[in-house]
């Protein structure tokens, strides 16, 4: 029973076409991520909305300086998402109009720069986002035609929506910990990390699901039974009719797979069945992950904004990614290398 997360595990879409190699992340400025938020602040409200440019800090680091030198109370500072330390990241928080005149303060926290800010009737919560831009070389890579064959095909099939290395810890031994967690009870820690363990176990099914699609020739199929997702509005709908099976060709719906827990919905018929396929390989039943929500997630995400463009150092990719996806799991399409990030290194989830 092997629970420890390797990336090499998993297939690749377009492992017909050759990579370009080479490396990323050897300086900040290599990997660059903008936010896309869901709504640009109002204009008026008593929450201030501050858009934030960082390098070399995580958002929890920024969170903990506006709550430990601004003197923002932890419960009223708002975020999107999580963003990368080892990257130039562009972000929004929110924070209570009273503290205002504590901004200036900012210029305390190295590696931080104010780049917009307005006001909002609401906070920031986490969520609150379309996806994200990014802008990312990859030094010493040849072959700008081989990127953008690999992403013409990506663009018309979906990226695979692979979690990335970043959800599963240092060594990838994360899931082994929530493995314990879920059949045995056992395990130290706070709530919030054993959430967190758990987790990770269910996004290694998750992966396991999607590579189990793809050797059966369904990743860009639906089949009777299936929950898919509308990707125009986000809408979920049980598959009941075949005719579905052309919406899913046009990359108009894709097939969800499930991250097991007490209220998601479930598939039916064969779809079900290859969901319990993957349980089966670790002795796990949906009924182990009753104290966790559930929810679905495609089997893919829309590719869009795509560009390669050719420098001295390598090749820079710029391209856009809904939420809750991960640019590694397109840069390792792109360079049939395995993209491992620092462990605390955390794109939007």
């Amino acid at each position: 029973m092997d629970l420890v997360y390797r990336p090499g595990r998993y297939p690749y879409l377009t492992q017909d076409l050759p990579g370009v190699g080479g490396a990323i992340r050897l300086l900040p400025e290599d990997f660059q991520v903008e936010e896309v938020p869901a709504y640009l602040p109002s204009g008026e409200g008593e929450h201030l909305y501050l858009f934030l440019e960082k390098e070399g800090l995580t958002t929890r680091q920024v969170f903990e300086f506006l709550r430990d030198e601004v003197g923002v109370p932890e419960k009223e500072i708002g975020v999107a998402g999580l963003k990368d330390k080892h990257a130039r990241t562009r972000q929004w928080f929110s924070i209570p109009r009273t503290h205002e005149d504590a901004l200036c303060l900012l210029e305390n926290l190295r590696g931080v720069r104010l780049l917009d800010a307005g006001l909002h009737t609401n906070k920031l919560r986490t969520g609150h986002l379309k996806g994200n831009r990014f802008r990312i070389l990859i030094r010493g890579a040849q072959g700008k035609e081989k990127a953008e064959a690999i992403l013409r095909v990506l663009a018309e099939k979906g990226l695979p929506n692979y979690y990335g290395p970043q959800r599963f810890g240092l060594g990838g031994k994360n899931p082994v910990r929530g493995y314990e967690l879920v059949k045995r009870g056992k395990g130290r820690g706070s709530p919030w990390l054993k959430r967190f363990l758990v987790g990770s176990l269910q996004s290694l099914l998750f992966n396991d699901w999607v590579a189990l699609r793809m050797e059966r020739g369904l990743y860009d199929r639906v089949i009777p039974g299936d929950w898919a997702k509308k990707h125009a509005t986000g809408g979920e709908f049980l598959v009941e009719r075949p005719e579905e099976a052309e919406r899913a060709l046009r990359l108009e719906i894709s097939a969800t797979g499930p991250l097991f827990g007490k209220k998601y919905p479930e598939a039916q018929g064969a779809a079900r069945a290859l969901e319990d396929e993957v349980l089966a390989r670790y002795d796990l039943r949906r009924e182990d992950f009753a104290l966790r929500r559930g929810a679905r997630r495609p089997i893919r995400v829309p590719l869009q904004e795509w560009r390669v463009e050719e420098v001295p150092e390598g090749l820079w990719l710029s391209f856009f990614l809904p939420k809750g996806s991960y640019a590694t799991s397109l840069l390792r399409e792109v360079m049939k290398v395995e993209v491992d990030a620092p462990e605390e290194a955390l794109e939007e989830e």
